[in-house]
């Protein structure tokens, strides 16, 4: 699928499930119910709510949308985005860079010193266009390894709201199916916009079209 293309139909029957909460609370209820039919009502924190302008109250159900869902190597799903590192709208001067080597479907992306890789189904992070290219129903992930030094910071996290802080040089760019990290220190991690247990890598996996949004 590409930006652009039609996306989704008319829906082919009532909600199977519904959701209230944020995408944390989401990814766990459609990691349960392969396929389902979801009728989801986002709190203020949810960008997946944010990225197809669901509120409270809107949305019919007249139409179905296929999502895709991050499954990660210790069974953990994600239907927005994982970050290893410290996430791109926090970054400050102060943080280190560490060592990482970063897979895409097999081929090695970067390998080098960075402070943060993101891994995303979805466009947006805490409202910030942090993936302008990420659509959560093309079957892809987009990855991004942040590798800047400490002077840019400031200002590459000032364009994050419009999603121009790419193309940047020193943040680098992929997009597949299968992603793996892997560094010699554990990094702090977070799923869905929620903190999780620090970790020295991780496989995350896209499953394409695993749940379906009503909307």
């Amino acid at each position: 699928m590409r930006r652009g293309d039609p996306w989704g139909a008319p829906a082919s029957g009532p909600p199977d499930i519904t959701v209230r909460g944020d995408d944390a609370v989401l990814a766990a209820a459609v990691g349960s119910h392969p396929g389902a039919r979801v009728r989801f009502e986002p709190s203020s924190e949810s960008d997946v709510g944010r990225g197809v302008g669901l509120g409270p109250g809107s949305g019919t159900g007249a139409t179905e949308v296929p999502f895709d869902l991050l499954e990660l190597d210790d069974a953990t799903r994600a239907v927005n985005a994982v970050v290893l590192g410290v996430p791109p709208d926090r970054l400050g001067r102060w943080h280190r860079r560490r060592a990482v080597v970063v897979k895409v479907d097999g081929r090695t992306i970067f390998e080098g010193i960075a402070t943060t890789v993101v891994i995303a189904t979805g466009q947006f992070l805490r409202g910030a266009d942090l993936v302008p290219r990420g659509h959560p129903g093309d079957g892809r992930v987009e990855v991004q390894v942040y590798a800047l030094d400490p002077g840019p910071r400031r200002s590459m996290r000032r364009r994050l709201a419009t999603g121009t802080h790419l193309p940047h040089p020193a943040i680098v760019e992929g997009s597949g199916r299968r992603v793996s990290v892997s560094a010699a220190q554990p990094w702090p991690l977070e799923i869905d916009g929620r903190p999780a247990d620090a970790r020295t890598g991780l496989t995350a996996t896209v499953r394409a079209g695993a749940w379906r949004l009503l909307i």
